[in-house]
Formats: C-alpha cells, sequence, structure tokens
C-alpha cells in the first residue's frame, strides 16, 4: 500500500485555496492541509490547487499537507437508512459509523442506452403539482422561488407524501432550525425507515455544500440500482450550492461568466441533475431540487442554466387575494406530464387540468379589466369567483388531497361556476362528472 504524500511548502493561499508544487497527484483526490480537509480542484504539471473545505484562516505557508490517496467516498448500505449525516457522509445524528461498502462519490451519469423513458407516476400529494404539473419517476424538475417562500414546508410535505421507495435529502446551507424542522418531522410522522439526510447548515464551511448532492446521488444510486427502489432526491438549496462554486473559481482567479458565476455552471448542474433516471430492472432515481430567486429573477445564471437541463419547472407565488403561496398554474411545467396523465390516472385528467387553466387565465384577465375601470361580464365575475377558490382549495401548497379527490373537487368548482357549454370538455366526461 502506497503511504500518504506529505508536503510542507504551500506557494499560494486565498481564502477558500492553496496551492503547492505536488507529484503523483489525482484530480478530486482528498487532503488534510493543517489538519483541515481539502480537494484537488486543479493540477498543472507539478502545481497543484486544493480547495479547503472549512477555508484557509489560521493555516500558514508551513502547514502540513498529506494527500490521501483517494477522492471523497461513502460508505453505502441499508443502515444508511433513518440516518443524516454531514457533507462528508459523517454521522451528525449521534448514530454509529456507516459500515456499508466504501463508493466514491460523484461518479459518472448512467449512459442513455442504460435508460429507459420515465413512465411511473410519482404521487406528491400536493394538489397544486398533481393536477397541472404530474411528476414522473426518474425525472429531474427544480422548484423555483423566492427566499422568502417556504420552499423547505414544501420539500418536507413532499417527503412526507410522495409514493416513492426511498426519499434522499441534500440540505445546503440549511439553518439549523430547518435541519431541525426535518429531523423532528420525519420522527414525529414516523418515516424515518425511508428517509436518508445529508445536510450542511449555514454553521458549517460553505465549501462542505459542494459535496452534498453528490452524497445524495451517490446514496440514491444505491437504492435505485442495488435494490430496484424508486428513490426522490430532494436538494434545498442548489443556489447556495452554485454560490459555493463561484467562491471556488474566484479564489482560482478564473475568469467569472454571467452574474459571476464560473463557466463552469451549467455543467456542474448538469452532472447533478443527469443523475435522474428510470433503469430497465425498475428503480428510478428522481430530482426535485430548490432554486431561490433573487427577487423572482430568473434570468440570472443559476435558474437560467438550470431550466436548459431540466424538463419544467414549479414556481411558488403568493396569491394576494386568497393570502396563501400558490403552486403558479401559468408559470409551472411538467414537461413529463403527458406520460402519465389520463393514463395512469383517471381519464378525464388531461381535460380538467387543461380546462382549469383556461378558466384561470380568463379570471386573470377580467381581473385585468376591472383594474382598469371597465365593465365586468356575468361571466368575468364568474371566473374571478372561481379562480378564489380554485388557488385556496386546489393550488395552495397546504392542500394535500390524492389524485382522485383534486378531479372530484375541480370537478364540484366547475359545476358550482360554469355551464357545460362553458367548460369546454368532452361530453363523455361532463356526462359523468359534471353535477347540475
Amino acid at each position: 500500500m502506497e503511504l500518504p504524500k506529505h508536503y510542507t511548502a504551500i506557494k499560494n493561499m486565498t481564502k477558500a485555496t492553496c496551492t503547492l508544487e505536488a507529484e503523483g497527484v489525482g484530480n478530486e483526490e482528498l487532503a488534510l492541509v493543517g489538519g483541515r480537509l481539502a480537494q484537488v480542484v486543479k493540477i498543472i504539471d507539478r502545481e497543484v490547487t486544493l480547495q479547503v473545505f472549512g477555508g484557509t484562516e489560521g493555516l500558514f505557508t508551513d502547514a502540513e499537507t498529506v494527500f490521501l490517496g483517494k477522492a471523497p467516498t461513502l460508505h453505502v448500505g441499508d443502515d444508511l437508512i433513518g440516518r443524516f449525516f454531514n457533507g462528508y457522509g459523517a454521522p451528525i445524528d449521534g448514530g454509529p459509523e456507516l459500515m456499508g461498502k466504501e463508493t466514491e462519490i460523484g461518479g459518472p451519469t448512467v449512459n442513455p442506452v442504460r435508460r429507459k423513458q420515465p413512465f411511473q407516476l410519482i404521487a406528491t400529494g400536493i394538489a397544486g403539482i398533481d393536477l397541472n404539473n404530474t411528476l414522473v419517476a426518474g425525472q429531474k424538475i427544480p422548484f423555483f422561488a423566492n427566499s422568502d417562500q417556504p420552499y423547505n414546508e414544501v420539500m418536507a410535505t413532499v417527503a412526507l407524501r410522495a409514493e416513492a421507495d426511498k426519499i434522499i435529502l441534500g440540505g445546503m446551507g440549511l439553518t439549523n432550525d430547518d435541519y431541525l424542522y426535518f429531523k423532528q418531522l420525519f420522527e414525529e410522522e414516523g418515516v424515518l425507515d425511508k428517509i436518508v439526510g445529508f445536510v450542511n447548515t449555514t454553521d458549517n464551511p460553505p465549501l462542505e455544500r459542494l459535496l452534498v448532492p453528490d452524497m445524495a446521488l451517490t446514496a440514491a444510486e444505491y437504492f435505485s440500482i442495488q435494490k430496484n427502489e424508486n428513490v426522490l432526491v430532494l436538494l434545498t438549496d442548489m443556489t447556495l450550492y452554485a454560490d459555493a462554486l463561484s467562491i471556488v473559481s474566484n479564489r482560482m482567479d478564473q475568469i467569472p461568466s454571467k452574474d459571476s458565476m464560473p463557466g463552469s455552471l451549467y455543467s456542474d448542474l448538469a452532472r447533478i441533475y443527469e443523475k435522474a433516471a428510470q433503469f430497465p430492472e425498475g428503480g428510478s432515481i428522481t430530482i426535485i431540487a430548490v432554486t431561490t430567486l433573487s427577487e423572482g429573477d430568473i434570468t440570472h445564471a443559476i435558474p437560467d442554466n438550470t431550466g436548459y437541463i431540466t424538463e419544467g419547472q414549479l414556481f411558488l407565488r403568493k396569491d394576494a387575494e386568497v393570502g396563501r403561496v400558490i403552486v403558479d398554474p401559468f408559470r409551472s411545467l411538467s414537461r413529463l406530464k403527458q406520460l402519465v396523465i389520463g393514463k395512469q390516472t383517471r381519464e378525464d385528467h388531461p381535460q380538467v387540468m387543461n380546462a382549469a387553466v383556461r378558466l384561470y387565465a380568463d379570471a386573470a384577465n377580467a381581473r385585468t379589466k376591472l383594474e382598469n375601470g371597465f365593465d365586468l361580464t356575468d361571466y368575468d365575475k364568474r371566473a374571478l369567483d372561481f379562480a378564489k377558490e380554485y388557488a385556496r382549495t386546489i393550488l395552495s401548497i397546504d392542500v394535500q388531497l390524492d389524485t382522485h379527490s383534486m378531479l372530484e373537487q375541480t370537478w364540484t368548482l366547475f359545476s358550482k361556476y360554469f355551464s357545460v357549454e362553458e367548460l369546454g370538455i368532452k361530453a363523455t366526461f361532463t356526462d359523468q362528472y359534471y353535477t347540475d
């Protein structure tokens, strides 16, 4: 066995990185710099640059650097279940060390020829998602939200209600209160038997969060490929992950790209999201990831690049008229929903979804007329009343219904506010579900 390599001559140091000359070192190899964990991020000839996860403050140029001869790893096995770990894969819940197979994290994405077209419905239990933006196992989709919106509560609800075999939580830059909220909620609801958590809090080094997605996805690959299980990976918040990327990039004097993000941002994000897959043997990895927006700006480099990689997006919006946060039906889209709606859900689902969004849009037009001082027709008034009740009983993020109940509820609203002719739905469905 090769002995670890020791060096004591750091040539250059920034707040997040250090550079020294070394030989026989591999890219992404782990090292200890003055006792702090670090990882190789650049090699040019004999010059090696490491990102120091805990920062370099207090380190001296003669600090001992020891290369460990391996990339970051996670011990995967069934003893992951019900446990919480930090970004390095070490337990933070007081439990024992992991005993499973040591596996290198951040491996290549699955070869496209080994993937199967997604075909399984994943119901989240949140009506605003399941009715208009139905998710499919193997899909990758971001949750765009402003930083003051309750996106972590939404993710927790998805974890509790989603029909998946395992839920892997990857928390990046969580407050300690958010971490305890997730942990206590899962314990109280008795769902720890399908939860695994990797958490970086604001008390931990920001660069540590760069490891969290790879840790979460390595665990997901174990359960989906080795166990043929349907795994849902919840990542929050990818904006803080990208911010950590930019810290390292800037400290390495790389020329920043749009919005001070590294030029490699697209490939950095794609490397994570492309792990979502439906495997022929039956297992799957589905990724739902929060991307917080700065004042709703979706043109920022992070949501902009994310949108090119993923298969749709979910938007949260505060509906002032009903005073609740809703899943915005206009800006949200699941590009894979047509694979399952009306096939694995009730056959009237596509028509109900389309009619509800159209009528909600009619209400938006009526609201514009009202704001500009025009008189409203009887249809306009009914559309506005429908929109309020639709937002309160379907779109609101705290509405939890199964797919059958949400369709029944929507038909109740149709029957209450509109005639059959105004719905524009096939007679075979109105005859069966519309009530006078």
